[in-house]
């Protein structure tokens, strides 16, 4: 799906969200309208981006909405979401250890297409006190553990200066996707994506859109 824009993936990967929450709730077809409703989006958009999912898009479709029974799974395979994907924790201070016992599972609230696999940490008795249903290891077997279980993605929670340094580390283990929290820039292979989450980054650009002639 490479061919796809990057805004309508986007808006596939909310559109999925928002049909898992219909199905948990046991409501039935969804609607290009209801979608507009929700979203802002034109139910022409909306339609487009349907149409990208090929067969597996007009299977869903019906005179009366979209099934979220069909829909679902043609936007999970679309986007390469229809298999587990295993993804790690790194740096286990408040942040990173907040992720540990999050219902990464099955069920309403979970994600079944993701599963983390290891949590590390460069403080051994951290890693040690630590009590998780999720393995944790030294930060030193990040290389080891990584390759065994075949950990795809990380969630890099350190501090802004150790980020660039675990993430070397993360590239030459392996992984090819990173979620950065640390504020700061990381110097990586162009192969390896990269989502960089700053909370004062959000509060700023929101106080700029909100507020653009500082009033």
């Amino acid at each position: 799906m490479n061919h796809v824009p990057e805004p309508a993936k986007e808006r596939l990967l909310y559109l999925l969200r928002l049909l898992e929450k219909n199905r948990d709730e046991g409501s039935g077809l969804v609607t290009s309208a209801m979608v507009e409703e929700l979203t802002g989006w034109h139910r022409d958009t909306i339609r487009k981006d349907i149409s990208w999912l090929g067969n597996g898009g007009e299977a869903a479709g019906t005179p009366g909405g979209y099934n979220p029974q069909f829909l679902i799974p043609a936007i999970r395979k679309a986007l390469g979401l229809d298999r587990v994907r295993r993804f790690c924790v790194v740096g286990l201070g408040r942040l990173g250890s907040a992720y540990l016992d999050r219902p990464f599972a099955p069920g309403p609230g979970g994600m079944e297409e993701f599963e983390l696999a290891a949590g590390f940490d460069t403080n051994v008795n951290r890693v040690e006190i630590l009590k998780s249903s999720v393995p944790l290891y030294p930060a030193y077997k990040m290389g080891e553990v990584i390759s065994r279980f075949g950990i795809e993605m990380a969630l890099l929670c350190v501090p802004a200066a150790a980020a660039r340094d675990a993430a070397g580390k993360l590239a030459a283990a392996g992984i090819r996707g990173i979620i950065n929290f640390a504020p700061a820039a990381l110097a990586l292979p162009p192969d390896i994506a990269v989502r960089n989450v700053y909370l004062a980054d959000e509060l700023r650009a929101l106080a700029v859109k909100l507020f653009p002639s500082g009033c």
